[in-house]
């Protein structure tokens, strides 16, 4: 186990690479407590750069953009899964980097991902990999049918996969995907899902987040209710994988561990290498939220208090909603206990995730029944 670092404190410059809704709320984390923030994202209206001291607006392999983010900033995380791990060792001749690439290379992909699982003994749903349309055959008497075919790498919110019953959907569904590498992933009687938000830092101590339930629609999560409704004794079974997953990972910084519960049991579905959608409630509901956690474990501070202050929903604000003259915020806002997150994106787009907002109650029940009210109303 190592020892923690000198800390890095408020007045130096911290990177971080992606623009997107999750480097906003960091950069804003940031710069409450203090630091200056780089972004480094392709995109000129990233909303991350909107807020950051310096936008370098450049390619995330571009080499003269990683060398001027390494050397300007102290310590450079990321906001998602698939900057190319290359980038992060380059940079980490220049500067600290958190999560390391390593531990990125491994999750990035879905085959290396479910199969490092599988080999560390961490309960999945049935799965197979597929590298040509070849394997179907096998793959599906090996997971079963009906069954999803996702691609191994750049799929999120629902997007790159597609539900196959039969062999030749599944091979309809390779060919669609361009015959990528994929893995197919066998259908359980999902009971609900969960996710764990942690943060650990470099001498392995771990401070993690109450458990959420959350609910999906179209793939896209929808609503997350904290603290999960389910047994205490799968909550603490949760918290104790998640925490197991980044030990063996060697992780540093903030990740998520996403559950399927079924049969009573709880199986690895997908993990995070950073801050997560079902950890938005934390923005308000948590003694310390993700966002601070992350900058407290780039730089080596100790790690915050994850207590929860209140019960809260959370719900996604999808682009779907900005129709006519957009959403009704005088409806939302006139709730005293909602608290309203909008990213800064100029464009809507349906499944596009344009803010969320929390709903705080001490009776959880009143809580949920209040921001499904609202989520409609809107």
């Amino acid at each position: 186990m190592s020892t923690r670092p000198l800390p890095i404190l408020p007045g130096a410059t911290l990177g971080i690479l992606g623009g997107g809704q999750l480097g906003r709320m960091f950069t804003i984390a940031a710069r409450t407590m203090g630091y200056r923030v780089m972004v480094l994202d392709p995109d000129g209206a990233s909303p991350a750069g909107q807020m950051a001291d310096v936008h370098l607006q450049a390619d995330y392999a571009d080499h003269a953009a990683l060398k001027q983010l390494g050397t300007a900033c102290a310590a450079v995380t990321t906001e998602f899964e698939n900057v190319p791990a290359a980038s992060l060792i380059e940079l980490a001749s220049h500067c600290r980097v958190s999560p390391g690439a390593a531990a990125v290379a491994i999750v990035q992909d879905r085959s290396h991902e479910k199969s490092w699982l599988a080999d560390n003994g961490f309960a999945t749903a049935p799965f197979a990999l597929v590298y040509s349309e070849g394997d179907l055959d096998a793959a599906l008497a090996d997971t079963g049918t009906p069954a999803l075919l996702k691609v191994s790498r750049f799929g999120y919110d629902g997007k790159g996969q597609a539900r196959v019953g039969t062999l030749e959907e599944a091979r309809a569904a390779f060919r669609e995907f361009g015959g990528q590498p994929c893995v197919l992933e066998g259908f359980v009687e999902l009971e609900r899902e969960v996710s764990v938000v942690l943060a650990r830092d470099d001498a392995g101590e771990c401070a993690l987040f109450p458990v959420a339930e959350n609910r999906h629609d179209n793939g896209i999560l929808d609503v997350s209710i904290v603290p999960a409704r389910v047994p205490d004794s799968l909550a603490a079974q949760a918290r104790d994988t998640a925490r197991a997953v980044a030990d063996r990972l060697g992780y540093v910084g903030v990740m998520a561990v996403e559950f399927f519960v079924a049969g009573g049991r709880l199986m690895v579905n997908e993990i995070a290498p950073r801050p997560h959608n079902s950890g938005h409630y934390t923005l308000d509901a948590c003694v310390t939220d993700q966002f601070e956690q992350q900058v407290r474990a780039l730089c080596g501070l100790p790690l915050g208090d994850t207590r929860l202050l209140s019960p809260v929903v959370m719900v996604n604000l999808l682009g779907d909603r900005w129709r006519n003259d957009g959403p009704r915020w005088d409806t939302l806002l006139a709730h005293p206990a909602i608290k309203l997150h909008l990213y800064g994106k100029q464009a809507a787009r349906p499944g596009r995730k344009m803010g969320h907002f929390n709903v705080l109650d001490a009776d959880p029940a009143a809580a949920l029944q209040l921001a499904e009210r609202l989520r409609d109303a809107l």
